[in-house]
């Protein structure tokens, strides 16, 4: 496992850098990559992204200026807040046997790369790309940008248990590099399209209850998402909502991707450790939150998830 300053000594050698992020992309795989892309230019490094096809009209600005061309053959591959080889996109699969760095922050990280860097205990994988960037030289406002999307979108704009002493710290460091970092927040924070909060309406109307109310699960099936015309701008981090219900300590969210598969979000309070019951089904993530892909009707979704969740919550009942 490399340190810090063993990734700034290694990614000096590299050139001619393609770097992938995860499906479903957020604020932090994109503001990594985008940062990271930046980083490597500023040393004369030729450096791009793999465009991702699921990128939202929230964070697809970020990843933009970086896009690979069709023809660009890389000689170094370079992963960020990617877990686990399962969350490669289709058109980044190619890669997946020659990932020569993954820089991650999971404590489901599989230590898929040539060489890997990983912090468990960081927020946000923003954070370690942060330290590998200024060890690399100074943090310009191009790498700043994207990096506080990176840390604020993974913290839910600093609000999450998860966020520390050093996201604070990192998140200080980057407003003074005199970014706008104001309407970074109004965008992800404090502005919901009109689509968006009929979706979290019915969202709550539909929601059930189980554990004396301490468990929610909610649920966002194709059906929803064409009665409202609704986009995957409209839909991004849905699994915020239910953690914001009052008495509830593990919130599910299950979004249908495809008939009868559904995307499992889990954000769950210290009685419930997110990354246990996701393993179970498959998937993984942090102990606050964590996700899966399970496959089979809603009814029968619902209730394997119930059940993992009840094999490692001792007090939970039905």
């Amino acid at each position: 496992m490399l340190t810090v300053s063993e990734t700034a000594a290694l990614l000096r050698t590299f050139d001619n850098v393609l770097i992938l992020t995860h499906v479903r992309p957020d604020g932090d795989t994109v503001g990594c990559a985008a940062a990271l892309c930046a980083g490597l230019r500023a040393l004369g490094k030729t450096a791009y992204l793999l465009p991702n096809p699921e990128l939202t009209d929230t964070t697809a600005p970020y990843a933009a200026p970086y896009a690979a061309p069709a023809d660009f053959t890389p000689d170094r591959v370079v992963s960020t807040d990617i877990a686990t080889l399962g969350l490669f996109p289709e058109n980044a699969k190619a890669y997946a046997g020659r990932v020569d760095l993954a820089i991650d922050h999971h404590p489901s990280f599989e230590h898929f790369g040539r060489a890997n860097i990983v912090r468990p205990e960081a927020a946000a994988c923003g954070e370690l790309i942060y330290d590998i960037l200024a060890a690399l030289g100074p943090i310009t406002p191009e790498m700043a940008l994207p990096l506080y999307v990176a840390v604020s979108t993974d913290t839910g704009c600093f609000a999450y248990a998860n966020t520390t002493a050093h996201t604070h710290a990192v998140a200080a460091a980057l407003i003074q590099a005199n970014i706008d970092y104001k309407t970074v927040n109004k965008v992800f924070f404090r502005t919901k399209s009109r689509k968006r909060m009929q979706l979290e309406g019915a969202m709550m109307n539909a929601c059930e209850f189980y554990d004396n109310s301490r468990v929610a699960i909610l649920s966002v099936p194709i059906s929803l998402m064409e009665r409202f015309e609704a986009t995957e701008s409209d839909a991004e981090d849905l699994s915020a909502l239910g953690g914001q219900i009052e008495g509830v300590d593990c919130a599910v969210t299950m979004r249908e991707l495809r008939p009868d598969v559904w995307k499992l979000s889990l954000r769950t309070g210290d009685r419930v450790n997110a990354t246990d019951v996701c393993r179970v089904l498959g998937g993984g993530g942090h102990r606050a939150a964590a996700g899966a892909t399970i496959e089979g009707t809603w009814a029968d979704c619902k209730e394997r998830v119930l059940k993992a969740i009840a094999q490692h919550v001792p007090d939970f009942t039905r």
